[in-house]
């Protein structure tokens, strides 16, 4: 078998679910101009109140998921009528703070009520790995991609073929016109944090499933930064095509570089990607390019 290829599908796989978190970033960004940096903690929370549904209430995961998906929809209602509401009109990059003053809030949460301990799931996937013939797909990045891929199909209908999303486009175009129009801003705005909060909650219950659960899984959600940069803040097909990208080179990196010095490089390769494109292309790959005339 080619390890290059396994390679290449390992992290296409992984840059599925890459993907699926940075979706939650875009469609914040998308109707309210504003980057949830706090987006990893609520990964984080929606992994441990599946894991809790499914050990503690016993529940089987077809009762869980849904579960944690209402929860995560109820958080991000809260979060925003709570949180970011009063903070409409201020400067985007105060309510940018604020965001990273509600990850430690939450983080602290977490911290109160499941304890740092390390955690894992149970088995909620079939074990058998996909045989592909030239590479083999593990069960839990197989799943995780299945659903990547589902929540990415979901969200993006809504978004360009619903009611719900013609308006969260409007929003996003022009407030003020959205307004003129009929349609509640603040709803939509609501609406917005809560699909993020239940991408976010997929994709903390996927990365639990492969690799367990802590306090500090919300780290990755910084790493979906570089993500959601190489695609473009407001492109949800980039989000997703970012996401495959920075999968690949990860695993790559972690091959053929980690060897020869001595360990590291697949950590920070995402982070080096995202100062190359900040230097080259700062709106991304499929991300709208803002002109200012001065």
């Amino acid at each position: 078998m080619d390890i290059f290829l396994q390679i290449i599908v390992s992290g296409f796989a992984a840059g599925g679910v890459y993907g699926l978190i940075a979706l939650g970033f875009v469609l914040i960004y998308k109707a309210t101009s504003v980057l949830n940096l706090a987006t990893g903690e609520f990964m984080t929370m929606g992994a441990f109140v599946c894991l809790t549904a499914l050990t503690q209430a016993s529940a089987p995961f077809w009762i869980a998921l849904p579960a944690t998906l209402l929860f995560a929809a109820l958080l991000g209602v809260i979060v925003e009528r709570v949180v970011l509401r009063p903070l409409i009109g201020e400067p985007i990059i105060a309510v940018i703070m604020v965001t990273i003053g509600l990850g430690s809030i939450l983080k602290g949460i977490t911290h109160l009520v499941w304890s740092p301990e390390y955690r894992s799931f149970p088995p909620i996937f079939p074990p058998q790995p996909l045989d592909l013939g030239f590479a083999i797909v593990p069960s839990g990045l197989l799943w995780g991609f299945i659903f990547a891929l589902v929540c990415t199909a979901v969200f993006t209908f809504i978004f360009k073929y619903t009611r719900t999303g013609l308006a969260m486009r409007a929003t996003a175009a022009n407030q003020q016109a959205a307004l003129s129009m009929g349609i509640s801003v603040k709803g939509v705005f609501a609406l917005s944090w809560s699909f993020a909060a239940i991408t976010a909650a997929v994709g903390g219950i996927i990365i639990g499933n492969i690799s367990g659960i802590s306090i500090h899984l919300g780290h990755i959600g910084l790493k979906v930064l570089a993500v959601i940069i190489l695609g473009g803040l407001d492109s949800i097909v980039g989000a997703i095509i970012g996401g495959f990208i920075i999968g690949i080179l990860e695993n790559l990196a972690g091959v053929y570089l980690d060897s020869i010095v001595g360990g590291g490089v697949k950590e920070v390769v995402p982070f080096i990607i995202l100062v190359i494109i900040m230097m080259i292309r700062p709106y991304g790959m499929f991300g709208r390019p803002i002109i200012e005339r001065v």
